[in-house]
């Protein structure tokens, strides 16, 4: 198979792929959540002054409604410019009186091609939180710490913020406290120039970011009434892939109880001398060729400079930057670790979608101005999967399906997405004290975007349509009675993993582990079930005999 890291050339760096626009798809879901956060009413505090609460670095006036509470833009760590930009994340800054936390703070700098705000809302200094709480029941007994959940936005490493993801709903309907957060992207997060410090020391500057922001949690919740002791990190796309990362990188160790791993490829994780070639080439692109000088006229460009995105892994004609494996921050990589008995001994939950890549493809018809036909089948195949492309030919044949976007479709959902998450999945729980929980989000009629509603396919259950059964973002038409059924009851799973550490949830259908019988909840709105052939469903065993 042809996925991993592509022969390095002296080729520009391609402006932006399938996957890494994929983050416009996904913007249009949610754009609607940023709006109506920043457009919320102060309404006025209560007599106790719930708004108000102190941190480790001051205190922070959020907003306050009938049933949460609201804090955005908290600083969890120093702005990372001038000297510190392509360093670790050093302790936010502390401040004097009550500082506002009633807007988001600004988006980390994004790849202009996959950002329908056009680089606006956007600053280096971007290392900011927002915590969503629900509202205490007044009474005379003090209130039981919450759990609470981390969420990792995706946007394949270029795009996207904590802000996108209002999370009123599930902090209320779980009654759990939701951290969202923002970390620095492209190349400002994961340039691994040999220049910028010592050897295996480079890169991974946005993961350290995350690491960051949950070592703020440890030492700042228990003030919003969430309790340090159990934390559950979850994300999806490159926001899963994160959380694979934490799962086996020694510094998150110890600063989270659970993980949720969302629709996450964690496979496409590049190796240190790739990450390095890449960068080095991208430093001499943008005037910095010099290796004695580089790290200074690196950190001396104006930041305008550096939004022009770098890759450095591909699937197929799909690339992606971030976490760069082989380094101090992240010496395995997370499927080998996994394998190997080294991720963290926690609960996790892990699913993707049944459909997971007809998204990239409609990215395609919208903004590429692709269409595939029948002879057209045979190159994406190759672009993929190399040598093994007549061998998938002959698995998905066209004749087994209406076109050739769900064809090819479907060999990628199975062979990148489902099978690889149904592998870590097994490798997760090896132990019988491992309790890992697998699931397939399977509404095919979920609600999208205008733009995807004009394809000549269907995008089914497609990567990134789960997101509007968790988090409120508009952007799509209402759900119909059976999808808010299987919102309400996907909120319950989730949270109560996020209490409890499974998801079993009162009044919804059981959901044991994957050493059952059946061993993968299909999350369906005409009833969620555990299914048995989810391998069979996806040809998991013809893609484990391609390893």
């Amino acid at each position: 198979m042809r996925i991993g890291p592509s022969p390095l050339s002296s080729e520009p760096v391609a402006p932006a792929s399938r996957l890494g626009r994929v983050a416009v798809a996904v913007a249009v879901v949610v754009a609607m959540a940023v709006g109506c956060t920043r457009g919320r009413e102060e309404p006025a505090a209560a007599p106790s002054d719930p708004a108000l609460v102190q941190t480790a670095t001051g205190v922070v006036r959020g907003l306050v409604g009938q049933d949460h509470r609201f804090f955005a833009g908290i600083p969890y760590a120093a702005p990372p410019v001038g000297p510190l930009r392509w360093k670790p994340a050093e302790p936010a800054l502390k401040w004097d009186g009550v500082r506002e936390a009633g807007r988001l703070g600004p988006r980390c700098i994004q790849d202009l091609g996959g950002d329908l705000e056009l680089g606006r809302q956007t600053d280096e200094d971007c290392l900011t939180l927002n915590v969503w709480t629900p509202m205490a029941t007044p009474d005379s007994a003090p209130a039981a710490p919450r759990p609470v959940m981390v969420w990792i936005h995706g946007g394949s490493f270029v795009n996207g913020s904590g802000g996108i993801y209002d999370a009123q709903r599930l902090a209320v309907r779980g009654d759990i406290i939701v951290v969202t957060i923002n970390y620095r992207l492209g190349v400002l997060g994961f340039l691994a120039h040999p220049a910028l410090g010592s050897a295996g020391d480079v890169g991974n500057y946005g993961l350290g970011d995350q690491q960051a922001a949950l070592r703020w949690v440890r030492d700042n919740i228990a003030q919003f009434g969430g309790d340090p002791a159990k934390v559950t990190v979850a994300g999806e796309s490159a926001g899963g892939m994160s959380v694979c990362d934490h799962l086996v990188a020694p510094g998150s160790q110890g600063l989270f109880d659970a993980a949720i791993i969302q629709s996450a490829p964690c496979q496409a994780q590049a190796t240190l001398p790739v990450a390095q070639a890449r960068s080095v080439d991208y430093a001499a692109e943008v005037g910095c060729a010099d290796p004695e000088s580089a790290a200074a006229c690196l950190r001396a460009l104006p930041v305008g400079k550096l939004r022009k995105p770098l890759w450095f892994y591909n699937i197929g004609e799909d690339k992606l930057i971030g976490p760069v494996t082989g380094t101090t921050t992240l010496p395995v990589d997370p499927v080998k670790g996994f394998a190997e008995g080294r991720a963290a001994r926690v609960p996790v939950m892990i699913g993707t979608t049944r459909d997971e890549f007809t998204l990239f493809v409609a990215l395609e018809y919208l903004h590429g101005g692709k269409s595939y036909s029948a002879s057209d089948y045979p190159d994406l195949l190759a672009a993929t999967f190399g040598d093994d492309s007549a061998a998938v030919a002959e698995q998905y044949p066209l004749t087994d399906f209406d076109s050739v976007p769900l064809a090819y479709s479907a060999a990628v959902t199975d062979g990148v997405f489902a099978c690889v998450g149904d592998r870590m999945a097994d490798a997760l729980a090896r132990d019988d004290d491992d309790a890992v929980y697998s699931y397939e989000f399977n509404d095919r009629g979920a609600p999208t975007p205008d733009p995807l509603r004009t394809l000549p396919f269907a995008v089914g259950a497609s990567h990134s349509l789960e997101l509007r059964y968790l988090f409120d973002v508009g952007g799509a038409p209402p759900f119909d009675a059976a999808q808010q059924k299987l919102s309400d009851q996907m909120i319950d799973y989730w949270s109560q993993f996020v209490t409890n550490g499974t998801p079993r949830a009162a009044g919804q259908p059981d959901w044991p582990d994957v050493g059952a019988a059946d061993p993968v909840m299909s999350l369906q709105p005409d009833g969620s079930r555990m299914i048995a052939d989810f391998e069979q469903a996806h040809h998991c065993e013809f893609w484990a005999a391609l390893q």
